[in-house]
């Protein structure tokens, strides 16, 4: 089984691309040095590190890096796995594509929609249009949960899985989401399955003192970046 003495990772503690990979990490049980970047000066390490995007996550292994949350979080499923720890991917390989379409679909269209609604939209009607997507989004993925679980608690096989780790990475910036429109995005009413899957997620001990539950201090964050340049939103970076 590989060592996990030299695993450091760059993150930012808003970013749900950051969240996730610590979710695993810690579902893994696995021990690691977590480094805060700011991102309005980048250190040295992180700009080395992944001089493409030049964004967190970076999972540094034994100090080579491995970018990208999806790509760190199946990594890292794919190093540490056996017995003693759970797996995030499926074993079979439909269910492994499967989990795979759906956490794209989560970043492809949930993704976009929570940059609208918080950062990019300039008038109430493109923030309601971002809503609105995001919802659209959710009531899919509403779909999904039933078709795919059978049941279960979580996307994931025999628990919390691929697809529930890249969906709750967002479940922070969610808090925010829902105070600053002043209902829930994910509707107990109109996603229920969802809403509850939400529940155990938050509460799921690899998740705990991981993802932010303070609205308040998200919308404080976010203040600070309104003003920021508009690349600081592209390339999925990281807030």
């Amino acid at each position: 089984m590989a060592g996990s003495g030299e695993l450091k990772l760059l993150g930012a503690w808003t970013s749900p691309f950051v969240i996730r990979v610590r979710v695993v990490l810690n579902l893994k049980s696995l021990p690691y040095e977590y480094v805060e970047e700011n991102l309005a000066s980048k250190s040295a390490l992180l700009l080395g590190s992944n001089p493409v995007r030049k964004s967190v996550p970076v999972l540094l292994h034994g100090g080579r890096p491995v970018n990208e949350s999806q790509v760190i979080v199946q990594y890292i499923d794919e190093v540490w796995s056996g017995a003693d720890r759970p797996s995030v991917l499926p074993s079979d390989s439909y269910e492994r594509a499967v989990a795979r379409f759906w956490a794209a679909y989560v970043d492809d269209k949930v993704g976009p929609a929570w940059l609208a609604i918080l950062f990019l939209s300039k008038t109430e009607e493109e923030r309601a249009e971002g809503v609105e997507r995001a919802v659209a989004a959710l009531e899919t993925l509403e779909g999904a949960f039933a078709d795919c679980t059978k049941g279960k608690p979580f996307f994931g096989v025999d628990g919390i899985g691929f697809v529930d780790v890249v969906l709750g990475g967002y479940l922070g910036w969610f808090t925010a989401i829902d105070k600053l429109i002043g209902r829930r995005l994910i509707d107990p009413a109109r996603t229920p399955l969802l809403a509850a899957w939400e529940q155990r997620f938050r509460t799921a001990e690899a998740a705990k003192g991981v993802v932010p539950n303070d609205a308040d201090k998200l919308l404080a964050f976010r203040e600070t970046l309104l003003g920021a340049p508009l690349d600081i939103f592209q390339n999925r970076v990281t807030l």
